[in-house]
């Protein structure tokens, strides 16, 4: 069970930004795809601002993103990168297992990775994470190379003010696996 206290809200600005684009999306009849809050207990609060100060996670989360797209169910979490390297301790084993279950039943399971550093987003199939997890499991480096993500991943554009376009990406996904 994990803690949470002062480590701010991290990559809330990337979760502002995909809740924006999945709202665009709703309204548009394009998908509907839905924030899933993490369970926690609160421990301690500030009565006078009314602010949750310590708590506890209840249990692992999933994904934080789950819905569909024109009829594909779709899965992902959102992930912030600040250095041409993202180590994978910043995907549980639980969201691995997760979305290995969630594409097993015919879904698409994504990373969307903002590289803050040089503000650019990728989508990044679930089959190329594991191909990096795999490899950390063998022993290998836990961490993958912006260079090596390239390979499979795809860029997120900005488009109709839309600042994580992801559902290019996704066709292009898609189109990859036909």
């Amino acid at each position: 069970m994990g803690t949470w206290k002062t480590r701010g809200l991290r990559g809330s600005t990337l979760e502002e930004l995909i809740n924006e684009t999945n709202e665009r999306y709703r309204e548009g009849d394009l998908a509907l795809i839905q924030k899933i809050p993490t369970p926690i207990t609160p421990m301690e609060i500030d009565q006078e601002k009314r602010h949750i100060t310590l708590a506890y996670f209840d249990k692992q989360s999933t994904v934080d993103y789950i819905g569909v797209v024109q009829g594909v169910a779709v899965c992902f979490d959102a992930k912030e990168c600040h250095a041409d390297t993202f180590p994978l301790q910043n995907v549980h084993e639980h969201q691995i297992a997760f979305m290995d279950s969630f594409e097993k039943q015919g879904g698409v399971a994504f990373l969307v990775i903002h590289y803050t550093h040089i503000d650019e987003m990728y989508y990044m199939p679930f089959r190329v994470l594991k191909e990096f997890w795999d490899r950390k499991e063998a022993g290998g480096r836990k961490s993958f190379r912006f260079e090596e993500m390239l390979y499979g991943s795809y860029q997120i554009p900005v488009r109709n003010h839309i600042f994580v376009h992801y559902l290019e990406a996704l066709a292009q996904d898609l189109e990859s696996r036909e």
